[in-house]
């Protein structure tokens, strides 16, 4: 990959997530209000198209899914195999 390649990638993942933290939190803010929920299934979406780090920190931060099994062990496993396949794909260079 050149460089520009790692710039459009690099910032795909910031831009990602960041909004995952954002969506997390509005999810928060609409659980505790009764309001109209983000459906679980977007949130491990973002997460699984990049957005698993800024998920991980949200879920954290904002005490946010924290029980349910999906986002408990599911987002760090997501988070483990983009590591690994990031890795993989680095030293393959």
């Amino acid at each position: 990959m050149e460089i520009y390649g790692h710039n459009v990638i690099t910032w795909y993942l910031v831009i990602l997530n960041v909004v995952a933290i954002l969506l997390y939190g509005w999810d928060k803010v609409c659980a505790i209000r009764s309001w109209w929920r983000v459906p679980e299934l977007t949130l491990l979406l973002l997460a699984l198209a990049g957005g698993s780090i800024g998920a991980m920190i949200a879920i954290q931060v904002f005490h946010h899914k924290t029980l349910h099994w999906k986002f408990k062990y599911g987002v760090p496993l997501i988070l483990i195999l983009q590591v690994a396949g990031l890795m993989y794909l680095f030293w393959q260079n």
